[in-house]
């Protein structure tokens, strides 16, 4: 019974461990806008963030609380901004889970 609470534990902090280090945290700067006032790319307000990649800009969709508090501050004025988050694509579109926004 000591031995299977032992390697219990183990295996639940190697779990733990393993999820934290997959984990795909990122720092973006770009300028951040509204998806549907400025680039009128959508039907309802949507943080974007526009990141320089090259010659050309590539458009990451935001989403969380963090981001959501944020909007007002970009729906009618785009703004530069550094960003960290948890990249994810999904419906064709690069998602930034957005966990601290500041402006510049």
């Amino acid at each position: 019974m000591k031995n299977l609470f032992k390697y219990t534990a183990i295996t639940a902090l190697a779990i733990g461990f393993a999820g934290s280090a997959f984990a795909k945290e990122a720092t973006f700067k770009g300028e951040a806008k509204c998806a549907k006032c400025a680039l009128k790319q959508s039907d309802k307000c949507q943080n974007v963030i526009e990141v320089k990649d090259g010659d050309k800009k590539v458009v990451y969709y935001l989403k969380g609380d963090v981001s959501d508090k944020f909007h007002k501050q970009v729906c009618q004025e785009s703004k530069e901004v550094t960003l960290k988050g948890e990249l994810t694509e999904a419906d064709g579109k690069k998602w930034i889970t957005v966990s601290e926004i500041k402006a510049k």
